[in-house]
């Protein structure tokens, strides 16, 4: 059943183009006799180059620039255009008015901007930016700044402290800091490169993306800090010296030896570092989602078993670093996955909300600083992502989350003494909320499947209080086909599955169509939703106007979906994930205009591993395959992500076994192609190379292409000759079949 299509939102304004149309076509019939009456304009024809080097640019659609709220105000804050004007304006609707411009910022702090730099506030009226390897502070209001930094800052993950002005940062494997009166002080000195401090650990996993962490005065900086002693080094090759060189790395193997981690925090005061306790669990435990009191008297620590199967959030005391008590645990047979710190109640140092997904949605619980649960928050069949703030009361809490569906992005509002939650949101859409410093109103930028982006500011109640830019098409003269979003059924026949259909601008019903399948597939990743386009890029339409139907399927375990949804890979990841897309094709087999024999498919990492999947156990559906960054047995793949989803090898043999690529080496049908960074450190190479082997001994005919010197995907200039090579690989192929 088809969901929506494809067409345009502004009728006004299509009307009167198509008016300006009718006039320009009478001004230049005697000129061409080839136009016949009320025919458009000719359409651009979309190039490659375009749809990948101009998606971000002349494709894009309008957006405001910079736009904010002016500190802890009420006030909107926008860049001019050029970037050279700061401007604010009111609720009501009022124009904008300067604010300050980027002559007055260089004239008063000495320097020679061409544009205004990013920045974030410090109260109502002081800007914090950064400029080469310099911090600067500057008051609109007073026409007044400083250089907080005092000398430069020179060094990795820089983290900037807004109460105090002192920046944490580090250089290679050690942590430093340095204080606004210009001193840089060495918090650690590890000679061994074995332990790492300021970094953020667990490869990134349970949410985890820096390593250190201010104190809410500024008083502390805790960090993270992990020991790498056992974890195996990893070679990776770097060509760009005359005599090719050696760059290890550290990844941990599913059911290898892990890094072991640990807190420290250090003291502003006193100068001195302490450890937490952390040492009641296993070396090798995770310590994640590390979230400060209030008061900095307590850091709160999701600790995470090995198997990932067990959770217990602990209180630390600050100023000994003992362990003060277990507020609660979470169990479950399969994973249990924190993601987000403690949020404490502002005006509560003793209430805070968790985020867990034991009802089967990810939803907001409130508890006290003793461990005790006082209520759900939020409930309902959808996932809650993240929170904005308290209303204007503080009795309710306002939140962002998908919808049932999960192609939407909504705000809702719940009461935080039971779980009362409201939709807020007017028009569907995936939307991005900012709440206002006094809980009253949203900047909300939104767009759908047929609208570009609207911005806008709503009150509390979702009503529409100030419009200040809607979007205009930038595709508008292009020849772009239409996108429509479906649903079908998974291969357990009773659960909905959402799936994007793009046709070609000159799409004809009684002609036959090429099939090009994209998909990624894995948890915590949805390639479709209610947006414009539907998520899709640019040279997905480029390759429709090429004659073909381009298919994306979100299958069981992808993300906003549920627990339940996303679970039912656990152990055997690829198995129902595969039967979903195998509904997909037969969805598309049942369509009049649909060449069954001739479809590919393409995916990147686990979308790799998806594409290679298909190509090797269900030789024949696809004739062409390319799989991007594949992976390819999961025992090569690292600790935290494999083994929540497939356990330890020891544990798992058989789901290892039947999901290791490498066994079916000999089953492969049609043309594929694996193309890799040569320096993936997420995906090594070690996967491809022992495809590449394994096709060889079975005699197996396949392509190879590296990208010398890229991580695990291709970015930058070179993202077009990747799309060349892919796409131009399935034409060819395809082409040559009968």
């Amino acid at each position: 059943m088809t969901l929506w299509t494809n067409t345009k939102y502004n009728i006004k304004k299509i009307k009167a183009m198509q008016m300006k149309r009718i006039i320009l076509f009478l001004l230049v019939f005697s000129f061409s006799s080839s136009l016949t009456f009320g025919q458009d304009k000719v359409k651009i024809n979309l190039t490659l180059e375009d749809a990948i080097l101009k998606r971000f640019s002349d494709f894009y659609p309008d957006y405001v620039p910079g736009l904010q709220w002016k500190g802890d105000s009420d006030k909107l804050i926008k860049k001019s255009d050029d970037l050279k004007s700061l401007l604010f304006s009111g609720m009501k609707n009022e124009g904008w008015d300067t604010l300050l411009k980027v002559s007055k910022l260089n004239k008063d702090l000495n320097l020679n901007l061409k544009r205004l730099p990013r920045f974030s506030w410090r109260g109502n009226n002081i800007l914090v930016f950064k400029n080469g390897n310099n911090y600067y502070e500057y008051n609109v209001e007073k026409s007044t700044g400083e250089k907080i930094s005092r000398t430069p800052v020179v060094g990795d993950n820089q983290d900037y402290c807004s109460k105090t002005g002192n920046i944490a940062f580090t250089k290679k494997n050690n942590l430093f800091l340095k204080m606004t009166n210009g001193d840089c002080i060495s918090i650690t000195e590890f000679e061994d490169k074995n332990f790492v401090a300021g970094q953020s650990i667990a490869r990134n996993e349970f949410g985890i993306g820096k390593g250190t962490f201010w104190s809410p005065s500024g008083n502390y900086l805790a960090f993270y800090q992990k020991d790498e002693s056992d974890v195996s080094d990893y070679p990776l090759v770097d060509i760009t010296s005359r005599v090719a060189s050696l760059n290890s790395i550290k990844y941990p193997m599913a059911g290898m030896k892990s890094e072991y981690p640990s807190v420290g925090v250090y003291s502003i005061k006193s100068g001195k570092t302490i450890y937490l306790n952390t040492k009641e669990g296993a070396k090798d435990h995770y310590l994640t989602n590390l979230g400060w009191g209030p008061n900095e008297k307590y850091i709160y620590l999701a600790e995470l078993n090995r198997e990932q199967n067990h959770m217990w959030l602990n209180k630390y005391d600050v100023s000994t670093g003992k362990k003060v008590k277990t507020l609660f645990e979470e169990e479950h047979p399969k994973y249990v996955e924190p993601e987000q710190p403690v949020w404490f109640i502002p005006g509560h140092d003793d209430e805070f909300l968790w985020f867990s997904e034991r009802d089967g949605f990810n939803h907001l619980y409130r508890y006290n600083t003793e461990g005790k649960l006082l209520n759900q928050v939020t409930k309902g069949d959808f996932p809650v992502h993240n929170i904005l703030g308290l209303d204007k009361s503080g009795n309710y809490v306002y939140v962002t989350g998908a919808d049932k569906t999960g192609l939407n992005e909504y705000l809702y509002k719940s009461k935080l003494k039971n779980s009362s939650t409201k939709n807020i949101t007017k028009q569907a859409g995936v939307h991005r909320y900012s709440l206002g410093a006094k809980g009253e109103y949203f900047i909300d930028i939104y767009s759908d499947l047929n609208t570009p982006r609207v911005t806008q500011i709503i009150n509390n109640k979702g009503e529409i209080v100030k419009e200040i830019l809607v979007s205009s098409d930038p595709l508008m003269d292009v020849a772009i086909g239409s996108t429509e979003l479906i649903d079908i059924k998974a291969a357990d026949n009773k659960t909905t599955l959402h799936a994007r259909v793009i046709k070609p601008y000159d799409f004809d019903p009684n002609k036959k169509y090429r099939v090009f399948v994209y998909l990624y597939g894995g948890p915590h990743a949805q390639m479709i939703r209610n947006a414009w386009m539907a998520y899709a890029p640019l040279w997905m339409h480029y390759m429709a106007n090429k004659g073909y139907i381009i298919f994306t399927v979100d299958n069981r375990g992808s993300d906003n979906r549920g627990f339940e949804f996303e679970n039912v890979i656990h152990r055997n990841l690829g198995l129902n994930e595969m039967e979903d897309q195998l509904k997909g094709v037969e969805y598309l087999s049942k369509l009049p205009y649909i060449d069954t024999s001739h479809m590919a498919i393409h995916g990147w990492s686990f979308g790799g591993f998806m594409t290679t999947s298909m190509m090797l156990r269900h030789p024949g559906v696809f004739k062409v395959g390319v799989a991007g960054g594949p992976v390819i047995n999961w025992k090569f793949y690292e600790i935290m992500y494999g083994e929540r989803y497939m356990d330890m090898p020891e544990e798992n043999p058989e789901g290892y076994k039947l999901n290791n690529l490498l066994n079916y080496a000999d089953k492969l049908k049609g043309n594929l192609m694996l193309i890799i960074g040569s320096v993936d450190p997420v995906v090594v190479p070690q996967h491809s190379m022992n495809m590449l082997k394994r096709f060889v001994e079975e005699g197996k005919q396949v392509d190879y292409f590296t990208y010398p010197m890229h991580p695990h995907n291709v970015r930058g200039k070179d993202r077009l000759h990747l799309m060349r090579k892919i796409l131009d690989y399935v034409d060819e192929k395809l082409n040559l079949l009968k």
